[in-house]
């Protein structure tokens, strides 16, 4: 009964709406693009960086997220990380799939915003091709470097601006409040472009409701320290 629920669900079609395609990487891909690229890891074993994925917090999700995306050089490594999550959730039925980047994880290594774009790009159409696995990109940027560098990354996108779903907001969160980044997500919003903010991760209510009356998003990321505000759960979003 059991193994026939869990084709039951499996066969189901489904929606993600909430991936972070840098921290899909898995371990072994970790260092199959290591050699690829000839690139030093701290870890000596698969098992070492499985032990280190064990975190208790987000900025301990986030060392290991930004270690292992230095890993990502090519057009070709940002295509097989994509393309690999997609074969991942084809299986579990997954139909569509809306992904989070962080170009500022790259390009501030040096890598083109372009290499990276293009690459996930690639991999997006040859799900669809082959999987039948739809997708769209939602570009983020990182909230704890400042408003200015947002704007940049936003100008390096604007080659991308038509295969581009939406801007959101990411990173650590506590400390750099949604009200941070009000004229990038005013400027992103008159490009056309849909808007979310990860808000009420691990800050307070209070950037739920600044990414709400300032930022005037489309949808929330996380969100569930609204629930500590039974005000801000009855609320209906501002107006744009």
């Amino acid at each position: 009964m059991a193994e026939d629920l869990t084709a039951f669900i499996r066969g189901l079609p489904k929606a993600e709406l909430h991936l972070h395609i840098e921290g899909s990487l898995e371990p072994e891909q970790m260092f199959a693009f290591a050699r690829r690229n000839k690139i030093a890891l701290p870890f000596k074993t698969v098992e070492a960086v499985r032990a280190a994925y064990a975190f208790s917090n987000l900025q301990d999700f986030l060392d290991i997220y930004y270690q292992g995306a230095d890993v990502l050089r090519t057009e070709e490594d940002f295509r097989d990380l994509a393309l690999a999550y997609f074969r991942r959730v084809a299986v579990d039925g997954a139909r569509h799939v809306e992904l989070f980047f962080d170009p500022q994880t790259h390009t501030d290594r040096g890598i083109p915003f372009s290499v990276v774009a293009d690459g996930l790009l690639a991999g997006m159409a040859q799900a669809e091709q082959e999987l039948g696995v739809t997708s769209a990109l939602i570009l983020c940027f990182l909230r704890h470097l400042s408003e200015e560098a947002a704007f940049a990354t936003l100008k390096d996108a604007e080659p991308y601006l038509g295969r581009l779903l939406g801007v959101g907001l990411d990173s650590s969160e506590v400390g750099h409040p949604p009200a941070k980044f009000q004229r990038v997500f005013a400027a992103a919003r008159e490009r056309g472009l849909k808007l979310t903010a990860h808000a009420g991760e691990e800050g307070p209510p209070d950037y739920v409701r600044e990414a709400l009356d300032l930022l005037h998003v489309d949808r929330i990321d996380h969100g569930n320290r609204a629930l500590e505000d039974p005000a801000l759960v009855d609320r209906s979003p501002a107006p744009t």
